[in-house]
């Protein structure tokens, strides 16, 4: 490809992890790439037109696999971040306000930035998901839950949104919404510790949530397994909610950890 086009190999392996994470492509065991069934319904559908890419969304993704892939240290100035990403004073301000925002970054007191810890390795990340089984089943059982009913049908519209809009969502809209169901979940067991190390646990995730293959269908029957959740707690039904989130978590762990251990 980088012959064909007449391009260094740096820009085509940006290209083929940009569709990865966007679900168009598809990576196998071996490493190779192959169009995934989204992308080809996209080729066939000969209605998606492509947009010109969001340098700050372009610099956000960039930073997070850099960050990931141990390519940036624990501390960089601003004037390393514009350098290095090509970006002006007001996108990199945006993009850092976002990632300080999600909790992955901090500014320190006086000049520059620390990324906090993070999920960088499969074995934690597993360790992350049984820990959700954990406290996410026994916090619908807990003897303080109170349903808010109006957080939680927030959430059922957000997921039919999702679930229309799968095929134009980006990795971060998916994460995002989901970790603002299984929170407004936790919130609903009256339980600080469950709710905290939740939200915690979520930031911690992020970076490795982006950098696994983006599979739209697999993320379509997620929205579809959160929109029968959300019917469970809404009618009252307590116990097999809690059932169901044990079983969901744990596909999902199965699942998500076989496309890290093959990207690694």
């Amino acid at each position: 490809m980088a012959e064909r086009f007449r391009v260094s190999r740096t820009p085509v392996r940006e290209a083929i992890q940009r569709l990865v994470r966007e679900g168009l492509l598809a990576t196998s065991k071996d490493g190779a790439h192959s169009v995934s069934n989204a992308g080809a319904l996209l080729v066939q559908s000969g209605e998606k037109q492509f947009t010109p890419p969001d340098p700050l969304e372009q610099a956000y993704f960039a930073i997070a696999e850099d960050r990931l892939a141990g390519h940036l240290p624990e501390r960089v100035t601003e004037n390393e971040f514009a350098r290095r990403y090509d970006i002006s004073r007001a996108q990199l301000a945006a993009v850092l306000r976002r990632m300080a925002q999600e909790g992955w970054i901090e500014r320190l007191p006086g000049h520059g930035w620390r990324f906090t810890p993070v999920l960088t390795s499969a074995a934690t990340y597993d360790q992350g998901y049984r820990f959700r089984i954990l406290i996410e089943a026994a916090g619908i059982l807990e003897p303080t839950f109170s349903l808010n009913r109006t957080a939680l049908e927030r959430c059922q519209q957000q997921q039919r949104l999702l679930l229309e809009q799968i095929n134009d969502v980006s990795a971060a809209d998916i994460f995002n919404a989901n970790t603002q169901l299984h929170e407004a979940i936790a919130e609903c067991s009256g339980n600080v510790f469950f709710i905290d190390s939740l939200k915690r646990l979520n930031s911690l995730r992020r970076l490795m949530e982006y950098r696994k293959t983006f599979n739209r269908e697999a993320s379509a029957r997620r929205c579809r397994e959160h929109l029968s959740l959300i019917e469970l707690l809404l009618t009252g039904q307590q116990e097999a909610a809690a059932d169901f989130i044990r079983l969901h978590l744990r596909d999902a762990a199965r699942e998500k950890s076989a496309h890290i251990s093959v990207q690694r």
